[in-house]
């Protein structure tokens, strides 16, 4: 089985624009491929995980991938699955990010003169002229089918910039420049990247008349329909100072019953052969797939140790052995907790719920318990002397969090 049909059967691929002669490439290690991040935060999260692990995936095939950060079309924003225009950020913020990037992305890619490579788009869109390129590029772009793509739709109504409008120009542009700079051939993306995409095949096909080609994996969803790597408090981030150890652990520990088959199939790098041994066992082993998940992703991302350690704070504290000294804390401040703190923003300070309403409704349905004790009242004041003591407060059956104060 090639990397192309290993793809296939971990249901990664979504669409293709020429599957021929994308299976040769990528199987007889052919692909110069690139995927781009646009640098919106400081920390990578699961959102781009699926990316990460396919790079790694074509790169022990032999491929060679190019990681574009987009500290140029950053400047502009994606209006892709948006209803409203992105925050500018700043040239020094959006750096910072691209440096943040790089350091995660070592924990997946070898990069190095004849491995993988990192380039950043601010070096060419930072400095073109408008002219030059209406004449080079904005000819190859019909207005009418940029129009028809999904990507701008549903924008339309709200009202899309001519802002973001450019998004699609520039993405193309990066895959021209790419190819002539960097013998670049193949693009990979999200399924939700599809339009754009095809921009730059088709920009590069007229400009050069070379073959250019594009491939989008499938999103990563819930069985409810929704991405997953959101949480009541947030996005799940690669960085442990964001998301600790644990924490990741946890998330795909508690992924649903339906949802843990795919996402070991898709992010993990567990043979096919082995996944479907996995697959005959009976529900009564549903934990089990789940602890293999959590610790297999968490090894990825933070390392065996890591993992080792996130996985025997899980067990202790669901054994009711000790609540062990790994698991997540919220600090706070004196000034915080002078005079007592309300149950509904200690929930919110420690992180476990986003907002004072969806601290409200955990309260109010039960899901909230502090050392032990469940709260149902939010008017509950925790006191300045509790909060001293270090109290663990337990949201639903599997999330705790020490205070500390």
């Amino acid at each position: 089985m090639g990397i192309y049909e290993e793809l296939q059967a971990r249901g990664l691929i979504a669409q293709v624009t020429d599957e021929a002669e994308i299976r040769d490439l990528i199987n007889n290690g052919g692909a110069r491929f690139y995927i781009g991040f646009d640098p919106t935060a400081d920390s990578l999260h699961v959102g781009h995980f699926m990316a990460l692990c396919l790079m790694k995936r074509l790169q022990m095939a032999g491929n060679k991938p190019i990681v574009l950060v987009g500290g140029g079309t950053g400047m502009i924003g994606d209006p892709s699955g948006r209803t409203d225009m992105r925050k500018m950020m700043t040239v020094e913020t959006i750096q910072h990010n691209c440096d943040c990037f790089r350091k995660q992305m070592e924990r997946f890619i070898e990069f190095g003169d004849d491995a993988a490579i990192m380039v950043n788009n601010a070096d060419w869109l930072m400095d073109l002229n408008y002219i030059e390129l209406l004449r080079e590029v904005g000819a190859c772009f019909s207005v009418n089918n940029m129009l028809r793509a999904e990507c701008y739709k549903q924008r339309m109504e709200k009202g899309l910039s001519f802002f973001e409008f450019n998004y699609m120009i520039m993405q193309s542009y990066d895959f021209y420049y790419l190819h002539n700079h960097y013998g670049c051939n193949m693009q990979f993306g999200g399924n939700d990247q599809w339009s754009n995409m095809l921009g730059g095949t088709e920009l590069i096909r007229k400009k050069t008349g070379h073959d250019a080609y594009a491939m989008t994996i499938t999103l990563l969803l819930n069985s409810e329909g929704k991405k997953m790597g959101k949480t009541a408090s947030g996005a799940v981030w690669l960085d442990p100072e964001k998301t600790s150890p644990y924490e990741f652990y946890q998330y795909w520990r508690n992924v649903s019953d339906d949802d843990v088959m795919k996402c070991i199939k898709m992010l993990t790098f567990i043979s096919l052969d082995e996944i479907a041994e996995m697959e005959k066992w009976d529900d009564s082993r549903i934990n089990e797939k789940k602890e293999i998940l959590a610790f297999e992703l968490t090894a990825l991302v933070h390392g065996k140790e890591e993992a080792v350690k996130a996985q025997e704070t899980a067990k202790a504290i669901f054994s009711g052995a000790g609540s062990d000294e790994n698991m997540p804390a919220a600090e706070l401040s004196a000034e915080q907790i002078e005079g007592g703190m309300g149950i509904l923003d200690l929930l919110v300070a420690a992180e476990l719920a986003p907002s004072k309403g969806e601290a409200r409704r955990l309260v109010q349905q039960g899901g909230i318990a502090v050392d032990g004790e469940k709260v149902t009242d939010p008017k509950t004041v925790i006191t300045e002397e509790q909060l001293k003591s270090s109290p663990v407060i337990k949201k639903g059956k599997k999330v705790y969090k020490r205070i500390m104060a």
